[in-house]
């Protein structure tokens, strides 16, 4: 999605030669790229720049898959993980993902976007500027022709990448829920969010995406999130899990899942959303997107055949639910290497994926003895891991011109994970100085639907 994104040739590469036969782009957005590039390339922060300056397809498509990719959380994850958790709490799980993606969503605005989009001057190794703070400067100026745009893609609207940025956040915190379903109370499960976007998310999009950011200049690839989003979600789910402790009954009663026929539904619309996850953090409409797009799919058709094959190994049978958490593994592990590696490299990852996230959401999460409910951890952890590791060393430099390092690759998980695990946990208690973690014995047994909600399902 990120790092990368300065470079002068995804700024404009033309798209203009097969979309323009499926609308009508300005002259300007059809021009050979050094008639386009020029302006908007000498940005080192956000700000005006010519509204000809603009590439029409790579803005249509970065519209489409900020779509795909907010689709990915609501219904998506509200779907996956309302499948998996008991009915009395179905309800309860979708809420937190609802109320979730609105807080995030003004944080954004307010304050978290121009911590982790913009430099910081002094300080911009860790975290960004104030310039953008509560939707200050992106603006549409139509009679002086000039329009806002980030210098991380200055050939779209910068209202168009902030928005796309959002849903990488939603979806992270979004995740987070995986791991303490059926037992956090709902206000403290906001306001830990809200802390722990400007706290632990902003400052690790900062260091990776924005080109200031301390991994960003040691050369850290991650082109949609293997960090950012999944190590870093993946380690403030194992905190949660082992900060709220068990739920009532955890290995002494069978907890039955609502219907895993909605985690599917929900398996379904990440898969789908996950094109425009990775094939919009190519930020142009061109070749490296439709490539994103094509490993992608590779990585979880194998992830899903890894998974199957693991588990019929282990306990001779298959299950819909082993399915569907190897397609997710095999997404999450490519997302850091979509924009680098063949499709040849994507199998590879895909493969290795689906065996190692079936070893983390079962043999790892019994060794480490956390009630990480729905496996976040072990699949977005460990998946989050796998793919950022392997990007290091099945880059193609032929594909974006970057260069594959094991070492800076591991130093940027050990980095992260470390943040997220230490930053976490400072939230938490932070939470807990202000409200009750966790809902009381008798509210857990009767369930959050009706203890929390008033609601239930008929």
């Amino acid at each position: 999605m990120h790092h990368h994104r300065t470079a002068a040739p995804l700024a404009a590469i033309g798209s203009a030669s097969w979309v323009a036969l499926l609308w009508p782009l300005s002259a300007a957005a059809q021009a050979a790229p050094e008639t386009i590039a020029p302006a908007p390339a000498a940005l080192t922060a956000p700000g005006l720049a010519a509204a000809s300056t603009l590439q029409g397809a790579d803005t249509a498509w970065l519209m489409v898959s900020t779509a795909l990719v907010l689709l990915m959380t609501l219904p998506g994850i509200a779907l996956f993980y309302g499948g998996m958790v008991r009915r009395s709490n179905v309800i309860n799980t979708m809420a937190s993902v609802v109320g979730i993606a609105a807080v995030v969503s003004l944080l954004w605005f307010g304050l978290a976007y121009s911590l982790a989009f913009t430099p910081g001057g002094a300080l911009g190794g860790f975290i960004g500027g104030m310039g953008r703070i509560g939707f200050s400067g992106m603006e549409l100026l139509q009679s002086g022709a000039q329009v806002a745009v980030s210098h991380l893609a200055p050939h779209v609207p910068e209202s168009v990448f902030a928005m796309f940025q959002l849903t990488f956040a939603i979806i992270t915190c979004a995740l987070v829920v995986g791991a303490l379903v059926e037992r956090m109370h709902f206000g403290a499960l906001l306001l830990f969010a809200g802390l722990w976007l400007l706290l632990v998310y902003a400052p690790i999009a900062h260091w990776v995406w924005e080109p200031s950011g301390w991994l960003a200049r040691l050369g850290a690839l991650d082109f949609a999130g293997g960090a950012v989003v999944h190590i870093n979600a993946g380690a403030a789910a194992l905190v949660c899990a082992f900060a709220l402790g068990p739920r009532t009954g955890y290995g002494r009663e069978p907890f039955v899942p609502f219907n895993l026929g909605i985690t599917m539904a929900g398996t379904g619309l990440l898969w789908v959303g996950w094109f425009g996850f990775n094939g919009g953090s190519a930020l142009a409409a061109d070749g490296r997107a439709g490539l994103a797009i094509l490993v992608t799919h590779v990585a979880a058709a194998a992830g899903a055949v890894a998974w199957m094959a693991t588990e019929w190994l282990s306990r001779k049978r298959t299950s819909l639910l082993g399915m569907c958490s190897g397609i997710v593994a095999g997404l999450v592990a490519i997302t850091p290497a979509a924009g680098f590696v063949t499709p040849r490299g994507a199998l590879i990852i895909g493969l290795a994926a689906g065996a190692a996230c079936y070893w983390g959401a079962t043999v790892l999460k019994h060794k480490l003895g956390a009630d990480d409910s729905l496996d976040v951890f072990g699949v977005h952890g460990v998946g989050g891991l796998v793919g950022a590791l392997l990007t290091g060393v099945l880059v193609d430099p032929g594909i974006s011109g970057a260069q594959g390092s094991l070492v800076t690759q591991a130093i940027a998980c050990v980095a992260v994970l470390a943040y997220s695990l230490v930053m976490t946990a400072v939230v938490l208690w932070i939470t807990s100085r202000v409200v009750r973690l966790r809902v009381r014995e008798g509210e857990e047994r009767a369930g959050l639907d009706v203890s929390l909600h008033n609601e239930s399902l008929n």
